[in-house]
């Protein structure tokens, strides 16, 4: 049982406002989008450039993993996300998403992939808890995906993987960045979507340091939202929550919604004197583990990463302690 001292209203509050429990299995992806921003860790394009630029080693193993996100669901946390790198190229997906505990009426489970390895794994995927599957396309030709993403791999094998997972879960969603580089493509990908009736969701570039140096292609969504008024006078914005706000359309009841940076986003008191929070396009949504046992409540502050890996043999502690460092990030006391 937690200890009657510990103040567990900063965590149940970012539950309530649907925060979002981020797991990145490893930093390591088959494919090099130059926008990675890794969870906060050392993403693949950079490595690729610099050998001597690595990710953090690992740290959990798939008992870690599993011990880690049951105490956290059961503090309060309901939205666990999957996420790398590319989740399925690492060797404890399997073992941790085929043991997770059963969600419940009011929790989740998704998975965050490129598509690609969705065939390969489809056997037992289909047989875990995950509620849906969330696939990056943000190409829709060879031509754009090697610019993008620096890989050989064809467009064909991501369609392919969005087929199969349409195959497997109900629910299955797209996500785009958007960028100059698909700018051209971006009417195809809405209706590859709408003709699939699948949910999807454009959104403005979040800058980093890692991605800086081409920041330049960073482009508006304002073409975007001034298109799909076209299609439909359904249209309403979700600024309640943690996140940035969105504006939400609905064309023939399929979401299409985009991350708008000028809605505003969530900060906390540890926001109100961060020498980074006019560049953040963020703020407080997420609580993001990286594989090496490390939490961060922030993408752009890994000075504020905590390490449960020592806690872990004691998941009640485990959960007080991550409730206590949320406790002090949003009053800003970190």
């Amino acid at each position: 049982m937690a200890t009657p001292e510990v103040d567990w209203t900063a965590l149940q509050n970012f539950a309530a406002l649907r925060g979002q429990l981020r797991v990145s299995f490893t930093p390591r992806c088959n494919i090099a989008c130059w926008f990675c921003h890794n969870e906060g860790d050392v993403p693949p394009p950079l490595t690729r450039q610099d050998r001597s630029q690595q990710p953090r080693p690992r740290g959990l193993d798939p008992e870690g993993h599993l011990a880690l996100i049951t105490s956290l669901m059961e503090a309060g946390l309901k939205r666990v996300y999957f996420t790398g790198g590319e989740p399925l190229t690492s060797p404890v997906a399997r073992p941790v998403l085929e043991q997770l505990p059963e969600p419940g009426a009011d929790a989740s489970y998704t998975l965050i992939t490129n598509g690609t390895r969705v065939r390969t794994h489809r056997s037992w995927l289909s047989k875990t808890y995950l509620d849906k599957v969330k696939v990056s396309l943000h190409y829709f030709s060879d031509e754009s995906l090697q610019a993008i993403a620096g890989t050989r791999i064809g467009i064909n094998a991501v369609l392919d993987g969005i087929e199969t997972a349409r195959e497997i879960f109900e629910r299955v969603e797209l996500n785009t960045v958007l960028q100059r580089e698909n700018a051209h493509e971006v009417g195809q990908i809405l209706d590859f979507a709408l003709e699939r009736r699948m949910p999807m969701q454009f959104i403005e570039l979040v800058g980093t340091g890692f991605n800086e140096g081409r920041a330049s292609s960073a482009v508006s969504a304002d073409e975007i939202v001034t298109y799909l008024r076209t299609l439909t006078s359904d249209e309403h914005t979700e600024v309640a929550g943690v996140g940035q706000g969105r504006r939400v359309f609905r064309i023939d009841g399929v979401e299409i919604d985009v991350i708008h940076r000028n809605l505003g986003r969530h900060h906390v008191g540890q926001c109100g004197t961060c020498q980074l929070r006019t560049t953040c396009v963020e703020g407080f949504w997420a609580l993001r583990v990286d594989h090496d046992g490390g939490i961060q409540p922030c993408l752009l502050r890994d000075d504020l990463r905590l390490d449960i890996k020592e806690l872990l043999a004691d998941p009640a502690r485990l959960a007080e302690v991550v409730a206590g460092h949320i406790t002090s990030f949003t009053e800003g006391t970190l």
